[in-house]
């Protein structure tokens, strides 16, 4: 008898794995193995050979030896009567696929995007494109971990405009404390004024700090949703990752966020022309200065003066927020107000600095990347480099002694602009173009090296 049972128990055998079959599969060499143990032989051999014979497998999909699986079940005692049922069976049969034949599914239908049973469903999807579970579920998974990527990728950019926007609250508060403190013996009309622009560029900041706190907080949600999913096991994961991957594209899709133009304190509205605001009410004659220059259009190196009437190169790159009026690649600066008709003119005091460049730009002219000082960059300028002299289309012009004071002269109407020498007025050149769009006092200071110079300075001319 015990010899009997010898021979049962090694029939019911798993040559793998020792144990009793579990779902058993048959090779077309009749060898039988557990499906799962055969897989895993599979897949550490990286070829499809019988465990025991060495002999290639010829069937490409396996399915469970029912006759064989019910007789290992009954010798192992894990049949059920009745009602009685493990918890280890009641989550097997959440998993199944098929009333008919309960086991784990192994195939999946790529073109339905579904797990099949591969006994009664397998002929139905013949046209179609039928993988391995496994393989299905890697693939998935590599597909939502792209998603996943985009998701942190573009929180990534909401953190750092939120940086941004922080730099642009302190930006804000600084210029707002400084213009208090220098406004103070104004009328409280201009307090006023000032108090309800702070205000105002502080609600716009909140607002849209606002919305991209939500949006972070949002994003957060999908990419937890998203490596909670990935954590899944395969038949879950296959039931439940679509919801998961359209909410996780659905918010990848969103635009990505952008800053918001003319949320700094516009400083020289406040302080531009204050002397001579000053002097309208104390009926003094006091200095004016046609061009006001725009501190938030500065780039990181650049020093204005107080009143905003001259410019320097510095030693030490400042901490100025990153708003998109800011120069940030070309070491220039924007006058605080534009030209759309008219007659217009200045000075501008470079004395001996080696490298600079003065003249207009056009308001939609590049302020991020790298540009050129040519009218086809937008830029209509006077350039001196390296002891020369050139025009923005980097042709040389003649000048009869070394230049320190400029005048810059625009017609609008006419579509001139021209540069003289101060001392004389004697003509340097004109460039004449047709203007569809406002210009700003431009100016560009290159580095000195180990040169001495003295500051840009504008100087009020009449026509």
């Amino acid at each position: 008898m015990a010899e009997r049972l010898g021979l049962v128990k090694n029939y019911l055998s798993c040559h793998v794995c020792s144990k009793t079959f579990r779902d058993p599969v048959s090779l077309s060499c009749n060898h039988s193995f557990c499906s799962s143990c055969l897989q895993k032989f599979w897949e550490q051999t990286k070829n499809k050979n019988c465990p025991i014979c060495k002999r290639k497998s010829s069937k490409y999909f396996l399915t469970v030896n029912f006759t064989l699986k019910e007789l290992a079940d009954l010798f192992a005692g894990r049949q059920k009567s009745g009602s009685e049922t493990t918890e280890e069976e009641t989550e097997k049969k959440l998993t199944v696929v098929c009333s008919k034949h309960e086991e784990e599914p192994k195939l999946f239908c790529v073109d339905e995007q579904r797990a099949v049973c591969p006994v009664c469903e397998f002929s139905l999807h013949q046209s179609h494109k039928v993988v391995p579970v496994e393989e299905a579920v890697s693939d998935l998974k590599e597909q939502l971990k792209s998603d996943l990527k985009s998701l942190q990728d573009k929180r990534n950019k909401y953190k750092q405009v939120e940086k941004i926007y922080n730099e642009m609250i302190q930006q804000i508060r600084a210029e707002f404390n400084k213009l208090q403190q220098f406004l103070k013996e104004e009328e409280e009309s201009r307090l006023a004024a000032l108090r309800e622009e702070e205000e105002q560029k502080g609600r716009t900041i909140s607002r849209e700090m606002k919305m991209i706190e939500e949006q972070i907080s949002s994003l957060s949600d999908s990419i937890s949703a998203v490596e909670e999913e990935l954590q899944k096991d395969s038949v879950p994961f296959l039931s439940s990752y679509k919801d998961t991957q359209s909410r996780a594209r659905a918010q990848s899709s969103v635009s990505d966020p952008q800053l918001v133009s003319g949320a700094l304190i516009d400083v020289a509205k406040h302080l531009g022309n204050l002397s001579f605001r000053v002097w309208e009410k104390m009926k003094e004659k006091v200095h004016f200065s046609p061009v006001i220059l725009d501190p938030n259009t500065a780039n990181y190196w650049l020093y204005l003066s107080d009143d905003l009437t001259s410019v320097r190169r510095g030693d030490t790159k400042q901490q100025l927020p990153d708003n998109p009026e800011r120069n940030t690649y070309s070491t220039s600066v924007f006058g605080s107000d534009g030209f759309r008709s008219g007659k217009h003119s200045w000075e501008v005091e470079v004395g001996d600095h080696p490298v600079w460049l003065v003249g207009l730009g056009k308001e939609s002219a590049d302020r991020k990347g790298k540009r050129f000082a040519s009218p086809e960059y937008g830029i209509w300028c006077l350039v001196h480099r390296s002891g020369k002299y050139t025009n923005g289309e980097d042709q040389t012009v003649t000048v009869k002694k070394s230049l320190q004071r400029i005048r810059v002269q625009l017609d609008y109407d006419r579509g001139e602009v021209s540069f003289y020498d101060s001392e004389d007025l004697t003509h340097i050149y004109t460039h004449r173009d047709t203007f569809t769009e406002k210009l700003f006092p431009y100016f560009y200071i290159g580095e000195a090296g180990d040169a001495k110079t003295s500051d840009f300075k504008i100087c009020h001319t009449e026509i």
